[in-house]
């Protein structure tokens, strides 16, 4: 068994807001693969299902970003698991919009809901980093992360979600690379031809025909020229 956590902030009054990126995106995954309906538990909320053949529980925390490690740790000692069984998904200040990696280990950069998780359970769980861009300035990155997406996000925001539900089995069986993959369809998807034909290949110029050979003497060659 795994288990998936998106990071976020409780109540409608946080639900669009960038830092909420993890709900989202767990949402997705629970809607696009059949989960079970969401229960209070573990103080969030939590849900069930399969992502391929594996059996995996997805949580959202509904004690603020602060303190997620308090229901993270809970469900981790409830289903007697190690850190290695966990995936995070969080918002990411340090990668453009719409740009995903994925990470295992390391510190918390900063980030609250990483920094409660590492205090609880220790630094050696999977996360999922979501690109939300930078404000260009520390000072005005609280005011950005609980601040709703723009209109103008819209479209790489729902590429990015589905993209992750689309690759969340191969996430769900350790292929991270797949994982991207399936992503990067959704968020860059190939470019389709220009629907052209292409130009037909020319054939081959005709062989010329060979000249018979000319067997005739030297006279007799002077005497057709005259005839």
């Amino acid at each position: 068994m795994q288990i998936f956590v998106g990071l976020g902030n409780p109540g409608a009054k946080y639900a669009g807001n960038r830092h909420n990126i993890g709900f989202m995106a767990l949402d997705r995954i629970a809607e696009d693969h059949g989960f079970g309906p969401w229960k209070s538990k573990f103080q969030g909320q939590i849900s069930e299902g399969l992502l391929g053949p594996e059996k995996v529980l997805l949580l959202k925390p509904e004690t603020f970003m602060n303190r997620s490690g308090q229901s993270v740790g809970e469900a981790l000692r409830f289903y007697k698991l190690e850190p290695g069984d966990l995936t995070v998904f969080h918002d990411e200040l340090d990668l453009a919009p719409g740009r995903l990696k994925v990470k295992q280990g390391g510190g918390h950069a900063g980030h609250n809901g990483l920094r409660s998780i590492h205090e609880h359970i220790g630094d050696a769980y999977a996360r999922v980093r979501l690109g939300i861009g930078h404000p260009g300035h520390k000072d005005r990155v609280a005011a950005y992360v609980l601040h709703d997406f723009a209109r103008a996000d819209e479209t790489w925001l729902d590429d990015l979600l589905r993209g992750i539900a689309d690759g969340a089995p191969e996430l769900a069986a350790g292929d991270s690379g797949r994982f991207m993959n399936a992503v990067a369809l959704r968020t860059a998807p190939p470019r389709s031809g220009t629907g052209k034909k292409a130009d037909p290949v020319p054939p081959p110029p005709p062989k010329q025909a060979s000249m018979p050979e000319d067997n005739r003497s030297p006279l007799q060659k002077l005497a057709d020229r005259f005839r």
